[in-house]
């Protein structure tokens, strides 16, 4: 992975972000604690297309939220920005909180968009799971951005890859570094919307009718297969992907194992 930053350019709401290539146009979205960096090693497969990558508000280089954080607000961020960049309509492409935000955007925006690309998010987690997610994002709020963190790499990395973080390129030790960035009442904010938000997507309304294509990790502990399967069944005609073995941050693992089944997706639904 490239320890190159991308040249990143802003926006009005103080929006960071990058634009590449030409084609037609993919946004692609981060996870909480994260940044726009998450995609250094898939970005080079979607040459076929323009890209826009940012940071979320208080992420990376991008300026704290102008409101209050909710899903509607980062789904209008996109707006904004794509109205910025001139990109009429995109493929979305959400990394877990991100999969939430190109939710709430297919909602919000349906005329300006594509296709969805949901990957490792959370839907219906039930009643005890849904209650420790909230309590880990209050205790982020009273304690820090860092006091969840070594319990979360266990669950985002397989022990393989926990095993061999020493390099600076390494997954856990760039996560640490991203995390390190963020803005401590931003990520506070977003954790909250990561834990509560899920709630308005559950049957969405109005309903999402863009094509869809779900993706997961088979260990992913908090985007499970089986809200991966929940989330396609509220989608018409959504497809469903499981990649075996890893865990949260897959993506991070493997780039290949997601940017293979993405671009064929993507591929279909951009002729």
């Amino acid at each position: 992975m490239s320890t190159i930053p991308p040249v990143s350019e802003r926006a009005p709401d103080g929006t960071a972000y990058d634009l590449t290539g030409d084609g037609p146009g993919v946004v692609l979205i981060h996870g909480l604690g994260l940044s726009r960096r998450l995609w250094d090693r898939h970005v080079d497969a979607f040459a076929r297309y323009k890209v826009l990558r940012y940071d979320l508000y208080g992420h990376g280089e991008s300026a704290p939220a102008p409101e209050t954080a909710t899903l509607a607000l980062y789904a209008r961020q996109i707006a904004g920005l794509m109205d910025h960049v001139g990109m009429d309509h995109a493929h979305i492409v959400g990394f877990s909180i991100g999969g939430m935000i190109n939710r709430r955007f297919a909602m919000d925006f349906a005329h300006r968009l594509r296709s969805l690309v949901i990957l490792n998010s959370p839907h219906d987690r039930g009643e005890a799971a849904q209650q420790a997610v909230e309590d880990r994002a209050r205790a982020v709020r009273n304690q820090g951005a860092f006091s969840t963190f070594d319990a979360a790499l266990r669950r985002w990395f397989t022990p393989e890859c926990l095993a061999g973080s020493d390099g600076e390129d390494a997954p856990p030790r760039l996560v640490r570094d991203w995390r390190g960035q963020v803005d401590a009442d931003s990520y506070a904010a977003a954790a909250w919307v990561l834990a509560h938000g899920v709630r308005e997507l559950i049957a969405p309304r109005p309903p999402i009718t863009a094509p869809a294509l779900v993706m997961t990790c088979e260990n992913d502990s908090g985007s499970t297969p089986a809200m991966t399967y929940d989330i396609a069944a509220e989608i018409a005609g959504a497809e469903v992907g499981i990649i075996p073995r890893l865990q949260h941050l897959g993506l991070m693992e493997d780039p290949a194992a997601f940017t293979k089944p993405i671009l064929s997706f993507l591929e279909r639904h951009s002729r």
